[in-house]
């Protein structure tokens, strides 16, 4: 992924010390040992306690001040259009802000707010190789935006998704947004797509915008995509009976997102749990939408998540991280060896009830976020959009880099 302008220099060694609490991203092992996380050139190369690990030679070190690190949090849905503009809302720099809101990675479900979009097979291809171009080689504050989602329409043959693979296209919007509506069409170029390691999702429940449809659990489990996008509806869920029958028979992605029916999501969530498939939960935003943006939409979606099931706050933690990277094949969203060094450090919020960060999150409050950092460079310092946090990290020396566009 291309840096953004200014941003061609290495990251050098990082260290991050004085951790009260590590937040792995890992389902099956939430929370880590140590107090210190050590990253070079971007990568995580090593997590444990200070006093045995080489903090010499670092370039920037971060006092976190004995708050909590978790992995950057993942946007598993959102609908990105060109640079930090939405048409959707009219609005400017949504991306800096939801990095404001502790998220770092962001995955375009379909590029559809763009005006005049096009529906023939030529324009519709070069629409998806463009937008994957313009933020392969543009990230807006440092987030890391996959993007050039085609939204398949009739008409389309396995050489498109051919030629779409080796220009670098490596997502499908959402099936049901184009003219592509029926379970036999969707399944036959969901299976084309898997075959050139482009990876889907699905449109569920009921339209969302002109042109999108219902989509119901028939279509869902037939079209068989990787990920079952707003499993809670987007806006609009499906009866109670068909989420549960999908979660039930579906070994792909469930996600639920911000901008959906929050009862569904949970519902979503308990059913999950209830037969072992916590593992397979995913979270998004679904924005910019007829809701707007929402710059702390994951964060929101942790905090039902953990205030309104018996998920541990943790757990909850990982929906919107590692259970996200690993269903959507990233090297980020989990602290450990080798992965991306993208992290959010964050408190509980001043003044907030509960004695830890996750005791305040478990009774439904979000926590104050003291600083994000990608490829191990810091890009947001106190965020302007959650509560102030009850203890800030600082910079004990080293660089706090603020992307501009170009």
């Amino acid at each position: 992924m291309a840096e953004a302008a200014g941003g061609n220099e290495k990251a050098g060694k990082l260290v991050i010390r004085h951790i009260g609490l590590i937040l792995s991203g890992k389902i099956e092992q939430p929370i880590l040992d140590g107090d210190c996380i050590i990253c070079d050139d971007g990568k995580i190369t090593a997590v444990g306690y200070e006093k045995d690990l080489d903090i010499e030679g670092a370039t920037t070190i971060v006092d976190a001040m004995w708050t909590t690190v978790s992995p950057g949090l993942i946007d598993s849905h959102v609908h990105p259009v060109v640079g930090d503009y939405t048409p959707r809302q009219q609005q400017l720099n949504w991306i800096d802000s939801t990095l404001n809101g502790g998220v770092t990675t962001m995955i375009s479900a379909g590029e559809v707010h763009t005006p005049g979009r096009p529906r023939d097979i030529v324009g519709l291809k070069a629409h998806a190789i463009t937008a994957q171009r313009f933020y392969q080689n543009f990230r807006p504050s440092g987030v890391k935006v996959h993007a050039g989602a085609l939204v398949i329409e009739k008409g389309m043959e396995e050489q498109d998704f051919k030629d779409l693979a080796a220009a670098g296209v490596t997502l499908l919007g959402e099936v049901g947004l184009g003219s592509v509506k029926d379970a036999g069409d969707a399944k036959k170029m969901v299976a084309w797509a898997r075959k050139y390691g482009i990876q889907s999702t699905i449109h569920t429940g009921g339209p969302s915008i002109p042109g999108s449809g219902l989509i119901d659990k028939d279509v869902v489990l037939e079209a068989d995509t990787d990920v079952v996008g707003h499993l809670n509806g987007g806006h609009t869920a499906l009866p109670d009976d068909q989420i549960i029958c999908i979660c039930e028979s579906c070994s792909r992605g469930l996600e639920i997102v911000h901008n959906g029916n929050e009862r569904a999501a949970i519902l979503t969530v308990n059913t999950a749990r209830e037969l072992k498939k916590l593992d397979q939960v995913i979270l998004g935003t679904d924005g910019p939408a007829g809701s707007g943006v929402q710059p702390l939409g994951i964060l929101r979606m942790i905090s039902l998540v953990a205030s309104f099931t018996d998920l541990p706050a943790e757990v909850a933690f990982c929906l919107g991280t590692g259970n996200t990277a690993r269903q959507r094949n990233l090297d980020c969203g989990i602290i450990e060896v080798g992965r991306s060094a993208d992290f959010v450090i964050m408190d509980r919020a001043q003044h907030a009830p509960g004695k830890t960060i996750l005791d305040s999150v478990k009774q439904g409050n979000l926590p104050g976020i003291g600083m994000t950092i990608i490829d191990g460079i810091v890009r947001t310092q106190r965020s302007r959009n959650t509560p102030p946090a009850n203890a800030l990290p600082e910079i004990v020396f080293g660089r706090y880099d603020r992307y501009e566009a170009k």
